[in-house]
């Protein structure tokens, strides 16, 4: 990978470069895992990493009339915590950051029903597994 060796020769420490960009191909292998999933669930995809200047909103679908915003997280070792643990008050408040960005920059209905879901991606070593949280939190938590 060129990529990895160009980040390599600006940073002090090649193996944290190393590992931010392992992180985020493991992000983006966890967010087509996640996709993958809601497709076979019926879900229709609108938007993938909607960013604002408060937060992100890693996928955006549509679970029948329900505009659903979806977090996705994933782990290659869940003995430290599930994939899904990560999804603190702190990154919550940013989810709700951008959807209402997004909301209001895509003028949805306000009576358009909206729920909060988290995809659960393990990528351990023996295997690959995907669980959807549905209404994982709310808007007003």
């Amino acid at each position: 990978m060129q990529n990895k060796s160009f980040l390599g020769w600006f940073a002090r420490d090649k193996d944290k470069v190393e590992k931010k960009v392992d992180r985020l191909g493991l992000g983006k292998a966890g967010e087509d895992e996640a996709v993958r999933l809601l497709k076979s669930m019926g879900f229709k995809i609108k938007e993938r990493n909607y960013r604002c200047r408060g937060g992100e909103i890693d996928i955006v679908a549509y679970d029948g009339n329900t505009l659903v915003f979806v977090e996705v997280k994933a782990r290659t070792d869940t003995s430290y915590a599930l994939p899904e643990e990560s999804v603190d008050l702190n990154k919550r408040a940013r989810i709700r950051t951008a959807t209402f960005d997004y909301l209001s920059r895509n003028s949805i209905d306000e009576d358009t029903s909206i729920r909060f879901d988290v995809v659960s991606v393990d990528m351990g070593k023996e295997r690959l597994s995907a669980s959807l949280i549905k209404d994982a939190f709310e808007a007003d938590e």
